[in-house]
């Protein structure tokens, strides 16, 4: 007989509603340490929904072999669970479950462990940049109140940084200069070292060699574009990437009506970004693209045109990937024999 297992998991624990075909359930918790167990009564028919959590992919790994299917759930669009009023691990166990025999659980694709290292390694960097812009945000207001004001890249380099310490300010704004900037090293030493594990891993991903052929997509973007796209075959179409990405616009119908707002802003926001950076780069080399995005932001400005031309760099990544080429002219699309 087939079963439907919801799954709600902790860190330290989880919940499983092992729901049957008449509708028969049985509510079982289970500590982390007993997955072993819970993996041994599991059988080849059984089905298991859980939500995307940060200790999702371990247990994905542990019963994925074991079950006909394995349904991982994203929260965000799962807003039964999420905006539920009694909400206690056997009610989302149960619900999960339920769902997941009516097959109506919106679901989450699962990178290999690679993959899944380099996003987060992305993610991290991304991190990282943001604290350092904090801190150089900082030192400038800081400035600023001594009447001392700096131009935008005046915190890039280390002799800038040097400048920074030698400025005439009071003693105790001199310390505290002094540990920003002693942060702000600390920060860009650790971003290089990233930067150098993303290209360095990045360069062993399938497609990387194809999407840096693409004028406009360096080693660090390709590595977080195939990140966050793993198996191109997984998307029927451009369409569904750019879906996937969070870049086609909110579409709501009511009667014979049919209004199209902003973009989604679903996906990865980190590829996102590097998609919009990505274009705005190639537009540069590409004529093509060039004409296309000047068309566009005559018409309708600037911020649209930019996403735009990210829309646009999404069916050329989508090509690019889903029929293996490399280009040996990208401005002039010549591909290398």
């Amino acid at each position: 007989m087939k079963r439907y297992l919801g799954v709600d998991l902790h860190r330290t624990q989880f919940t499983v509603c092992t729901r049957d075909e008449q509708g028969g359930k049985t509510l079982r918790q289970w500590r982390s340490e007993q997955l072993p167990e819970f993996v041994e009564q599991l059988r080849s028919e059984d089905e298991i929904a859980v939500e995307a959590t940060s200790t999702t992919a371990r247990f994905h790994e542990a019963v994925v072999d074991h079950v006909a299917r394995v349904v991982v759930v994203n929260p965000h669009q799962f807003k039964v669970i999420s905006e539920s009023v009694k909400k206690t691990d056997d009610r989302d166990a149960e619900t999960l479950a339920l769902f997941l025999s009516k097959d109506m659980l919106p679901e989450v694709r699962m990178k290999n462990p690679q993959q899944r290292e380099l996003q987060h390694l992305a993610e991290t960097r991304d991190l990282l940049v943001k604290q350092r812009s904090a801190l150089k945000n900082k030192i400038n207001n800081l400035l600023a109140a001594q009447g001392i004001n700096l131009q935008r890249e005046a915190l890039s380099s280390q002799k800038a940084l040097d400048r920074v310490l030698a400025t005439q300010v009071s003693a105790l704004v001199k310390i505290e200069l002094r540990v920003l900037v002693d942060q702000i090293r600390s920060l860009t030493s650790s971003i290089a070292e990233v930067d150098e594990l993303l290209e360095e891993e990045g360069r062993r991903l399938p497609g990387h060699a194809n999407l840096t052929s693409i004028k406009g997509i360096g080693h660090l973007s390709a590595t977080i574009l195939l990140t966050s796209i793993g198996d191109v075959r997984d998307f029927a179409n451009e369409n569904k990437l750019a879906a996937y990405f969070g870049l086609v616009p909110r579409v709501q119908n009511s009667n014979e009506s049919e209004h199209s707002g902003r973009i989604t802003k679903r996906g990865n926001k980190l590829a996102r970004t590097a998609l919009v950076q990505c274009g705005l780069i190639a537009q540069r080399y590409s004529p093509y693209l060039k004409r296309f995005y000047e068309r566009i932001k005559s018409r309708r400005g600037g911020g649209k045109a930019k996403i735009a031309l990210a829309r646009k760099l999404v069916k050329i990544v989508y090509d690019t990937l889903k029929n293996n080429w490399v280009f040996d002219d990208f401005p002039s699309f010549t591909l290398a024999a």
